[in-house]
């Protein structure tokens, strides 16, 4: 039950209906723990879908989850952004091509419009703009989109799930230095450490973080 759900979302990964993926929101309704009337990209359309596969009734969309309406894509300002990358942490299907310091841009045929890079970034520098008319709900979004979407989005969590496992790797790495000293002995080891509690090092900076806000403070400075 839970595929057949999944498979007339539109696959957005938006968050609207407050789970963390359409699949997500899929399993919720399946278990009887949401209802069919969270999703505002499906839209009216999109309910009727949902109640043909439940066979749950027909409701009008809860404006507490947002209101039906056009597909929007996201712009970003490039001369105003700042190359953070936090965009492309946050954007679900990569639709967002950009390297750290240097300036983003969305790829439109890839953007589902779920505006979820308009938070994550520091400097407001994207817009949501709509682009399809009067169309709204499915009538602005296609079964073949939210496919490629869909699969691009598995691709999306494959690569951030690679990414976490190398960075819980790096962290494990012992520090420089650190298997010579084991090996001079324990009286070297205590010296060592003994060394280190004295001088009491500051807590190291994020640079990419300090890059971020120094960039932060420019745009504020130069906006006014």
């Amino acid at each position: 039950m839970v595929d057949r759900i999944d498979s007339v979302l539109p696959q957005t990964q938006c968050t609207r209906c407050g789970y963390p993926d359409c699949r997500g929101y899929a399993q919720a309704i399946a278990d009887g723990a949401a209802g069919i009337d969270r999703c505002p990209p499906g839209g009216t359309e999109g309910i009727a879908r949902l109640a043909a596969v439940t066979g749950l009734p027909v409701t009008a969309l809860d404006p507490a989850y947002g209101q039906e309406g056009p597909r929007q894509l996201a712009v970003i300002d490039e001369s105003w952004c700042i190359g953070c990358t936090l965009c492309l942490d946050a954007c679900p299907t990569d639709a967002i091509l950009g390297r750290n310091k240097r300036m983003h841009t969305v790829v439109p045929a890839h953007c589902t419009g779920c505006e979820l890079c308009v938070p994550a970034c520091p400097v407001d520098c994207i817009a949501m703009v709509p682009v399809t008319g009067t169309a709204v709900g499915w009538d602005a979004w296609s079964s073949a989109q939210a496919a490629v979407a869909l699969e691009r989005y598995r691709q999306h969590k494959q690569r951030s799930t690679s990414k976490g496992r190398d960075n819980d790797t790096a962290g494990r790495t012992p520090p420089a230095g650190k298997e010579r000293t084991d090996q001079a002995g324990p009286a070297a080891a205590v010296a060592s450490d003994g060394m280190a509690a004295a001088k009491q090092p500051a807590l190291p900076i994020d640079p990419k973080r300090a890059m971020i806000e120094a960039a932060m403070r420019r745009a504020r400075a130069l906006r006014g």
